[in-house]
């Protein structure tokens, strides 16, 4: 399978912990998102192996039937998270990297993967192009988002 990768990077003036508990730690509903998050029941607290289902909205009740399932593949407090995120025809990995920048804020460096789960090689490479510049603008829609995502959790 043909994967397509992209990264970025965003300095904000906030310590890496804050940033950390706005960007890692899985809420039930997530306004800058507007996504609700359903985390596995005898998951205790959030580390690898952690599995959640995600709807868009707030969810009121269990998610629909065939609700995007994810799980967090790795978990490093303060400093890295990454989830898997697997939808019917592929999965999106997105790995955040948090870093103390000189001025006691933080950088933030996102990586997202996009992988293919079906579809013909032929049609794979047609759409390559297309697929880079979509994992480019999520990656950049992203972390746009991360001073909302900060300023909704210091508010």
């Amino acid at each position: 399978m043909t994967t397509t990768t992209a990264t970025g990077t965003r300095e904000v003036p906030q310590e890496p912990a804050e940033v950390w508990r706005a960007l890692a730690v899985l809420e039930p509903y997530c306004s800058v998102c507007d996504v609700s998050y359903v985390l596995d029941g005898g998951a205790g607290a959030p580390g690898i192996g952690t599995t959640f289902v995600c709807s868009p909205g707030r969810l009121d009740g269990t998610p629909a039937a065939g609700a995007p399932q994810g799980e967090i593949v790795e978990w490093e407090p303060t400093r890295l998270v990454a989830t898997r995120l697997r939808l019917t025809p592929e999965t999106w990995t997105t790995r955040i990297e948090l870093a103390a920048s000189g001025d006691g804020g933080t950088r933030v460096t996102m990586t997202i993967t996009h992988e293919p789960t079906g579809g013909g090689r032929v049609v794979r490479r047609l759409q390559r192009g297309a697929m880079r510049r979509l994992v480019q603008r999520t990656v950049d829609a992203e972390l746009a988002k991360v001073p909302a995502h900060v300023a909704r959790v210091a508010g």
